[in-house]
């Protein structure tokens, strides 16, 4: 209830409290030896004692500090060498099924009865899904390590088998095809293409049934990214964004890619090689190449790159890298001999680059 004043009275002025300043650390001032007076001060921290010790004269100037850093102190057994001065462990795995957080028991020095707790909490524990998704990613690394291939390509690929494995579509399929069609797929979703003939070579799983396993891996991913495109989300401003990551189908592999690849291989210098992928490129641009194998379209464009570049490779040097025979590399390179003059450009004329070196189509 508001008070009411009688006629002429003065209201009292309102009582204003002064508010407290937060509390600041005066950067200004500095701990420094009374004996020394260095500046700035050499001071030591033994952290045994807990002691702030002057390093020139050896002056304690506080005792008992606390100390800051980290603690890395063990809990394990000393006597067993085997001190762990990690106070957490691992954090959980996105690739394995459950929360993987459990309290472990250990049985180092714990006697006989903890031994038994431990076998105990092992056999409840015991996850055989896991068991044989981590069997899997071992020989998904494996491929991959053969190969060179960077650590993208391995995390993918194990992705794809971990979806693939719980989608139970791929039961009557044998685990080395479905590792190996993931890999293949792997390859091309981070463009790295492998052919299926290298696959083959290398995972000993027949040609046929690796590009069976592709066909359902690239259908069941499509099938799986066609119901999340309703799970969108809205953002500031009232904008609607789709979920990332979407899947869109890896297509074919492009042939200047694996020009890269197969010149490295063959130990061509750097200029060949660029015209090489240049003259891939074209190839896909003009249709000269039409309805021919990504391999035999790298072949055929190596082959002309060479001869072009005054570095010449044979179609049987070429035919042990790309894999594909020497007379489908001739009728490729027949076919971008007769569009050589819109396939070839100024660039690469101007790279010492001579079309009269191309050998003529038998």
């Amino acid at each position: 209830m508001a008070q009411v004043l009688s006629p002429g009275a003065v209201p009292e002025p309102e009582l204003k409290f002064e508010k407290e300043e937060e509390w600041r650390e005066n950067l200004n001032v500095r701990l420094m030896c009374k004996d020394c007076r260095v500046d700035p001060p050499n001071l030591y921290e033994d952290h045994a004692s807990g002691d702030l010790i002057c390093a020139d004269c050896g002056l304690v100037l506080q005792q008992r500090t606390i100390d800051q850093s980290s603690e890395w102190r063990t809990f394990s057994n000393d006597d067993q060498g085997n001190d762990d001065p990690s106070r957490v462990g691992d954090g959980p795995n996105a690739l394995l099924n459950g929360a993987q957080l459990n309290t472990n028991i250990a049985f180092d020095a714990g006697g006989k009865s903890s031994k038994e707790l431990s076998r105990a909490q092992n056999r409840a524990n015991l996850d055989k899904g896991n068991k044989s998704l981590l069997s899997a990613y071992k020989q998904i690394g494996a491929l991959c390590d053969g190969w060179q291939l960077p650590t993208s390509v391995s995390d993918t690929a194990k992705h794809i088998f971990k979806d693939a494995e719980e989608s139970r579509l791929f039961k009557g399929k044998s685990q080395e095809a479905l590792i190996a069609g993931c890999v293949f797929l792997a390859c091309r979703r981070n463009n790295v293409p492998r052919s299926f003939r290298e696959v083959m070579e290398l995972t000993k799983v027949s040609k046929k049934e690796i590009g069976r396993v592709f066909k359902l891996l690239e259908n069941f991913l499509m099938k799986r990214e066609k119901e999340k495109e309703g799970q969108s989300h809205m953002v500031a401003g009232g904008v609607v964004v789709t979920s990332d990551g979407a899947y869109k189908g890896s297509g074919t592999a492009d042939p200047s890619d694996l020009c890269s690849r197969y010149c490295s291989m063959l130990g061509m210098d750097q200029q060949t090689t660029n015209v090489a992928i240049e003259l891939a490129a074209k190839t896909n641009n003009t249709g000269a190449l039409a309805g021919r194998s990504p391999l035999s379209a790298a072949a055929a464009c190596i082959y002309m790159a060479s001869h072009l570049m005054g570095a010449p490779k044979n179609a049987k040097e070429i035919q042990a890298v790309a894999g594909v025979s020497d007379s489908t590399i001739r009728h490729a390179y027949k076919l971008m001999y007769a569009d050589r003059e819109k396939i070839i450009t100024k660039e690469m004329l101007r790279d010492r680059g001579d079309p009269d070196r191309l050998p003529r189509p038998s």
